[in-house]
């Protein structure tokens, strides 16, 4: 077997300086090192064109190689200051917000030529449909504790109580949050250091991640921008909860945030495994409720601390009506036809549908039952006729439900970052729909399934971006495809 050729400019786990040189999809930053044998690319994630960083080696390839960030040592000339308390989450929090938009819709036009093989993909695009908060849009926070903080004086690891978020790049260190970070609710980040005082004085301890120990975890905090109310999981061992009173916990809560507070939980996690919600812990309500209720498009929806549920509820209200106005483009030839929403969860986009049209019978279908009987209960709960949800594998819907053959003219698709399977995303186009809307929140595998639907007959007729998640990399679109 042949040796394969070594890198000859970086090594793994090497620790480099790099410029930043251009801006590829997903947030990568690409920088380049040139010497006497080459150019060689080198990309960083979370990284901008500008910036001189420090980063650390985690793949070396023939041809290119990939690092984490560890520090941005010099900023690029187009950030600007802002007052808020800088996160790894937030990574373009000082680029301006048109800047931004910018980097995503190039970088995502780029992925579908590459992929897609779409070279005119811009003669169909459509909208770049902006967040209507570009701060404080999240509806979740999860915020961890950890025994091991960063001193950024000593520029050093070292023992003390935190609460925030993992320091970037390192899993086992934390980073206090001291103040808004301009992604949750500025009221309770700003006090989030008057909980972690409150924690520190019972003298238990925080999460130690390398000896797998501790008592305080996580905490974990969701929003309803419709009712302004907060909903509170305190994650901890069950070892030493003796020596913890939640109840004194959650009256602490109470006299912080007062009427704010909707509910507070105590959520039990003994595993090793970092999960702010175990698979194997319990949940005990320890005051109020133990769900809130968020409204999108005059629907409403209990969400309790383990749901499923947009993360910027404003900007899905836009996100929806675009997949809306896509699958309703042509409501003639959809009257008394049935609309599929598959992969439909909790069945937010079936219920807006069927709110939206009045002669299109709306199914939706999803393999996990539970989210089907979520879905169930949502539509009776505002009322909505005209949609049906199922539980069912796309490849056997047609057989369990022969009533639908040759009556679903369209579908909507709206899976998980991984995509669409090849063989599940066959299994979808044997249905034969005319019209197709492909909701993704990964362009990257969105543009592998496009050249798979492209050889199946359906072309892209537009596309639009949705930028969710302001300050990240991330963003979402939205494709009409058609026979």
């Amino acid at each position: 077997m042949p040796r394969r050729e070594r890198n000859k400019f970086v090594k793994r786990g090497e620790i480099i300086e790099l410029l930043i040189e251009d801006y590829a999809f997903g947030g990568k930053g690409a920088g380049r090192i040139r010497s006497e044998l080459g150019e060689f690319v080198v990309f960083v994630h979370n990284t901008l064109p500008g910036q001189l960083v420090k980063a650390k080696v985690t793949k070396s390839q023939k041809s290119y190689a990939e690092c984490k960030l560890i520090e941005v040592i010099e900023e690029s000339k187009d950030e600007i200051a802002t007052d808020f308390q800088e996160i790894p989450g937030a990574p373009y929090i000082k680029l301006p917000i048109e800047k931004q938009h910018e980097y995503k819709y190039s970088s995502t036009m780029t992925l579908f030529k590459k992929f897609a093989k779409i070279d005119d993909i811009e003669a169909y695009f459509d909208e770049f449909v902006t967040s209507p908060n570009v701060y404080h849009y999240r509806n979740k926070m999860v915020y961890s504790f950890s025994a091991i903080g960063f001193d950024a004086a000593i520029n050093s690891d070292v023992d003390e109580f935190t609460l925030g978020f993992k320091r970037r790049g390192v899993w086992w260190m934390g980073e206090n949050l001291d103040k808004d970070s301009g992604l949750f609710d500025a009221e309770l980040e700003n006090n989030l250091k008057n909980i972690r005082q409150y924690c520190e004085a019972t003298n238990l301890e925080p999460w130690h991640g390398p000896r797998k120990e501790g008592f305080f975890r996580h905490l974990i905090v969701r929003k309803s921008y419709k009712t302004d109310e907060l909903l509170f999981g305190l994650t901890t061992t069950s070892k030493e909860l003796s020596k913890f009173s939640v109840k004194k916990f959650a009256d602490y809560l109470v006299e912080l945030f007062g009427d704010r507070v909707a509910g507070v939980l105590h959520i039990i996690n003994d595993d090793i495994g970092d999960r702010d919600i175990p698979t194997n812990g319990s949940t005990k309500l320890i005051y109020g409720k133990n769900k809130i209720v968020e409204e999108l498009l005059h629907l409403n929806f209990e969400i309790s601390m383990e749901s499923f549920f947009q993360t910027n509820p404003k900007s899905a209200e836009k996100l929806y009506s675009k997949v809306v106005e896509y699958a309703l483009e042509n409501k003639e030839a959809i009257d008394n036809t049935v609309v599929m929403d598959l992969f439909c969860g909790t069945g937010t986009i079936g219920q807006i549908l069927a709110s939206n049209s009045n002669n299109t019978k709306i199914i939706g279908v999803d393999i996990v039952a539970s989210a089907i009987e979520d879905a169930k209960k949502n539509a009776q709960r505002n009322h909505i006729e005209g949609v049906e949800f199922y539980a069912a594998d796309v490849g056997k819907f047609l057989t369990e439900h022969p009533q639908y053959k040759n009556k679903i003219r369209t579908i909507i698709l709206d899976p998980a970052r991984a995509g669409i399977a090849p063989k599940t995303l066959k299994k979808i186009i044997n249905l034969n729909a005319d019209r197709m809307v492909y909701v993704s929140c990964n362009p990257a595998t969105q543009a592998r399934d496009t050249e798979q639907l492209n050889e199946a007959g359906y072309q892209i007729k537009k596309i639009s971006l949705v930028d969710q998640f302001p300050h990240t990399a991330h963003i979402e679109t939205v494709v009409l495809f058609e026979k």
